[in-house]
C-alpha cells in the first residue's frame, strides 16, 4: 500500500468530490481515499458505479460513502451537505468535478449557427450553477472554521480551443472567472479556490465518441506525446488541495501534457 504523504496532512480530511461515480472524478475521490481522507462520493444516479468507487477508495486505504444528489438542484445540494456535516462533522474540501453530459467528438460537434442560447445557458447551469449550488451550501462552515479549500475542474479548452465546442469550453471559461472572483473574497478568511484544467482526457464516457486519428494527432501536438489518464488529474487537484499548495489561491493548473504553457 502507498504510505500517505505527511506533507500533504490530507489524512483524516473531509473531502466532497461531485460527479465522482466514474471517470475524473472516481480517480480523485480514490487518490485522496490513498491519502488517509474520508471522502464523500457525489453521484446523481448510478448506485453500481458509486459503490464500485467508494470500494475503490477503501481498498486504497481510506473510508468513503456514497451522497446521491442532482447538483443542479439548490435544495438537494443543501441537504447533501448537511448530511455529510451530521455524518463526519465538517467538509474540508470540496472539488467541483460535476458537469452536464457534453460529447467529445470533433466531427460532430455544433458550429455556432446551430447553436441556440439556450445551449450556452444549459452548459452555463451545469457548470458555474452547479458549483455556485455547492459554494453556497458549503461556504458558511469553512468561513466559521476559517479554512477550507475548493478546487473547480475546468479545461484547457479555455486557453487553447483546438476543437471549438463553444457552448461548453463558454461555461468553463466562466467558471475560472467564478472561481477567481470567489477566491479573492474568501483569501483573506482563510478559505482558498482554484481550478485544474485538463486537456483530453481518455478514456471517460464523454470521450468515447473522439475518433482514434483524431486523438492520435493530439498526442502528435503535445510535448509529452499523449493524452491525459483520469488518474493524471488527481495529482494535481490533491496538490492544490493539500497543504503542499496552501499559498496558492485563485490559480489554474493546466493538466496536458504541456500543449497550453503559460
Amino acid at each position: 500500500m502507498v504510505q500517505p504523504s505527511s506533507a500533504m496532512n490530507l489524512r483524516g480530511k473531509v473531502v466532497l468530490v461531485t460527479g465522482a461515480s466514474r471517470g475524473i472524478g472516481a480517480a480523485i475521490a480514490t487518490a485522496f481515499a490513498r491519502e488517509g481522507a474520508l471522502v464523500a462520493i457525489n453521484h446523481l444516479r448510478n448506485d453500481e458505479a458509486a459503490a464500485r468507487t467508494v470500494a475503490a477508495c477503501e481498498a486504497a486505504g481510506g473510508d468513503a460513502w456514497a451522497v446521491k444528489a442532482d447538483v443542479g438542484s439548490e435544495a438537494q445540494v443543501r441537504d447533501m451537505v448537511d448530511a455529510i456535516v451530521r455524518e463526519a462533522g465538517t467538509i474540508d474540501i470540496v472539488v467541483n468535478n460535476a458537469f452536464r453530459p457534453y460529447p467529445f467528438n470533433p466531427e460532430q460537434r455544433s458550429r455556432f449557427d446551430d447553436l441556440q442560447w439556450s445551449d450556452y445557458q444549459a452548459q452555463f447551469d451545469g457548470a458555474v450553477g452547479a458549483t455556485f449550488n455547492v459554494c453556497r451550501a458549503v461556504l458558511p462552515q469553512m468561513r466559521r472554521r476559517a479554512r477550507g479549500s475548493i478546487v473547480n475542474i475546468v479545461t484547457n479548452l479555455v486557453e487553447n480551443p483546438v476543437v471549438p465546442y463553444h457552448d461548453y469550453t463558454t461555461s468553463k471559461g466562466a467558471l475560472v472567472t467564478f472561481s477567481r472572483n470567489l477566491a479573492s473574497e474568501l483569501g483573506p478568511v482563510g478559505v482558498r479556490v482554484n481550478c485544474v484544467a485538463p486537456g483530453l482526457v481518455y478514456p471517460t464516457q464523454g470521450t468515447q465518441g473522439t475518433r482514434e486519428s483524431f486523438r492520435e494527432s493530439l498526442m502528435a501536438a503535445t510535448p509529452l506525446r499523449r493524452l491525459a489518464q483520469p488518474e493524471d488529474v488527481a495529482g494535481p487537484v490533491l496538490f492544490l488541495a493539500s497543504d503542499l499548495g496552501g499559498f496558492m489561491t485563485g490559480q489554474v493548473l493546466f493538466v496536458d501534457g504541456g500543449l497550453v504553457m503559460r
